[in-house]
């Protein structure tokens, strides 16, 4: 793993970058979603691929379901960049690769990335060290939300106009926040200006969960937990629409990991098909 001055992200958001790269590197073509930036900035060691968690069999559900929703999210980031909005905001970035694999479609954007300032540090370290490097229209903004970071606050000072419309997204962060952080959250981003939209993933109360799948996710609360980042919250449907409500959005919608199966692996030869366990929440101002 690449460790820049003892930084690195957090085992999670490696996690993702390394599923998405398998997808390309094992799974028959067509693929749902092709990254391996993720893995170049990594950079983890020769035998990654050997990691329990990577295991091609037992977790294609999980890499299924990373690459269905980092589908969707950039689908709808190129649908609302065709109708105008400007402005592109990813909370809990981590090693997310937009600005890298689709710059015809970034370099039109005025794009933030927020993360922890170490993340934020040892990212825009090797993405200089990869000859990457960080454009104009790329602010990494960081931080702390553990300490109790603005991040709206950062984000205007980064330049974002919060008078113009924006696309806000929010992946594979919000169970790990408490009730009451992904409440604020969703209140601040109900304050964007009209014409914006917010996307965010949550995971879901077991009630909800295929029951062939529960065990499996019920298996990576201690893994998370023993990396400092245990679930803290899940959500059933109409709860979380209802916080999109009571947030103040004009309008929500709850997207299902299963369309999206539906959506980009219906058909597969291989056999690929995502867990269930994540939905979204795609909200407008």
């Amino acid at each position: 793993m690449s460790d820049v001055q003892g930084q690195v992200p957090d085992s999670t958001a490696v996690r993702v970058a390394l599923w998405r790269a398998m997808h390309v590197q094992i799974d028959a073509p067509p693929h749902v979603f092709r990254d391996e930036v993720g893995l170049r900035l990594a950079a983890p060691d020769a035998g990654w691929r050997q990691r329990p968690d990577m295991d091609p069999g037992d977790t294609s559900g999980f890499r299924a379901a990373i690459v269905g929703r980092a589908r969707f999210i950039e689908d709808l980031v190129a649908e609302e960049s065709g109708r105008g909005v400007g402005q592109y905001v990813v909370l809990g970035a981590g090693l997310d690769t937009f600005a890298q694999r689709r710059p015809d479609i970034a370099a039109r954007l005025r794009m933030f990335e927020i993360d922890h300032p170490d993340t934020q540090e040892w990212k825009r370290r090797r993405l200089v060290e990869l000859g990457l490097g960080v454009p104009d229209w790329l602010r990494l903004v960081p931080v702390d939300f553990e300490a109790g970071g603005d991040w709206w606050a950062r984000l205007a000072e980064a330049g974002f106009d919060p008078g113009e419309p924006a696309i806000v997204v929010c992946t594979g962060v919000s169970m790990y926040l408490t009730k009451d952080a992904n409440a604020a959250t969703l209140r601040r981003a109900a304050g964007l200006a009209p014409g914006s939209t917010f996307a965010m993933t949550f995971l879901l109360t077991p009630a909800f969960i295929a029951p062939a799948d529960r065990s499996a996710v019920e298996a990576f609360r201690p893994l998370t937990r023993a990396e400092g980042t245990p679930f803290r919250s899940a959500y059933s449907p109409p709860e979380m629409l209802a916080l999109a409500d009571e947030a103040g959005f004009a309008d929500a919608r709850h997207v299902p990991g299963t369309a999206l199966a539906e959506r980009y692996f219906s058909g597969r030869s291989d056999g690929l098909y995502p867990s269930t366990g994540e939905d979204l929440l795609v909200a407008t101002t």
